[in-house]
């Protein structure tokens, strides 16, 4: 009995002494992906990105970071600006974390003598805690409606 009583004080003073896991904040990691679309720095944004990242919109699936990074990141970036986002649910744990709600941006005139648009729609952003600890963007979806004429 002796014996237990001391193995459950050592237990209970060693796990008072670990430092708990601090929580990730979900809205900075997505506000410093937002303010590094807004800044045009794709190299930054692919930096976020983990290896194996997915993307989804409409019928549009890749995969991996090269892949994402090109058709999504370095194909659209110079068209698309103002990116601003309204959370509506976030969740997290110690190893991922998400933000979901809807999206806005600023649409680029198509050609000269085009008018400028806007686009807006639904997104998710799943982060996940990569092996040195750093957090990465592992997937992404948008749910756009069509871009609308800005007047």
């Amino acid at each position: 009995m002796k014996s237990l009583f001391c193995s459950l004080v050592v237990a209970v003073a060693l796990s008072a002494c670990s430092k708990a896991e601090e929580a990730v904040n979900v809205q900075k990691l997505d506000q410093d992906f937002i303010s590094a679309w807004n800044s045009r720095d794709s190299g930054k944004i692919t930096g976020m990105m983990a290896d194996d990242v997915a993307f989804v919109q409409g019928n549009a699936h890749w995969k991996g970071k090269d892949e994402v990074g090109q058709k999504w990141v370095s194909a659209t970036i110079a068209t698309i600006s103002n990116l601003k986002t309204s959370v509506s649910s976030t969740g997290t744990d110690a190893a991922s974390a998400y933000e979901a709600g809807t999206f806005s941006v600023d649409v680029a005139p198509s050609g000269p003598g085009q008018p400028a648009g806007f686009g807006e729609g639904n997104y998710i952003f799943l982060w996940k805690k990569a092996a040195d600890n750093t957090w990465k963007l592992s997937y992404a979806q948008l749910e756009d409606l069509p871009v609308q004429r800005r007047n």
